[in-house]
């Protein structure tokens, strides 16, 4: 079984971040990147099913510049067997989607994850594009997943319960937890991780028809407004009318 795993590059929820250009473009500059959480499910599910079927491997695959290479390798370290990293800047869904297509019809996947969505623009899309450009189905958000032959069982979240699937090979999975516990390398695969191989391939021209215009910080947090216990009737009027979740 070949698998193929998508990760992002973003920066870790910690971080501060600022932007350049008039608002135009992301300053990186001390900001930590790692891989994206659901990416990081995606992959350890991978490792998990790679470990109980012999002869099965992991690819893991990027889209970013030389800058997202230390991100790789801590794939390769939790696991990965190889890596592919298409040397582009991410710049949208379907750009990112349309990279992923090109490389998975050139190899034949059995299996493509990758998470549920990336933490920085929050687009939850891309599984669902590379499905469609490959013809093959796509699902997410998947919670549960089990490999028996030619065929997977899914467990995902729907509104008011859970939704059980079987769904045949291939297809694409968009990961969330608990489908697989993080998995934090060793020093063996840290040290393996300098010598797997990593892959650059160049992007394929795609026009996706979305230009960025400038990114706006969310509004800052206004002073907090102290309440007296007894005074119900103004905690409701603020409610109502400032925070407007009434």
């Amino acid at each position: 079984m070949k698998i193929l795993v998508c990760i992002t590059h973003v920066p870790d929820t910690t971080s501060k971040i600022n932007f350049t250009d008039n608002n135009t473009k992301f300053d990186p500059a001390g900001v930590q990147f790692i891989i994206g959480p659901y990416d990081d499910y995606a992959l350890a599910r991978a490792i998990e099913i790679k470990e109980a079927n012999a002869g099965t491997t992991v690819t893991v695959l990027n889209v970013g510049t030389a800058d997202t290479e230390p991100t790789i390798r801590k794939a390769l370290a939790i696991g990965a067997d190889d890596a592919i990293r298409v040397n582009a800047e991410p710049t949208d869904s379907f750009f990112v989607a349309a990279q992923i297509a090109e490389h998975a019809k050139s190899v034949g996947y059995d299996l493509i994850l990758m998470g549920r969505e990336s933490i920085d623009y929050n687009s939850g899309v891309v599984h669902g594009i590379v499905g469609e450009m490959l013809g093959i189905p796509s699902v997410s958000p998947v919670m549960k997943l089990d490999i028996e032959g030619t065929q997977a069982k899914l467990a995902r979240e729907i509104e008011g319960g859970k939704e059980s699937l079987e769904v045949n090979l291939p297809f694409v999975a968009g990961c969330q937890e608990p489908i697989a516990e993080w998995k934090i390398p060793n020093m063996r695969g840290i040290m393996s991780a300098r010598t797997k191989p990593l892959k650059v391939v160049e992007p394929k021209a795609v026009d996706s028809g979305v230009k960025l215009q400038k990114f706006e910080l969310p509004p800052p947090k206004g002073a907090v407004k102290m309440i007296s216990a007894d005074n119900v009737a103004e905690l409701v009027t603020l409610l109502k009318n400032e925070a407007k979740v009434l």
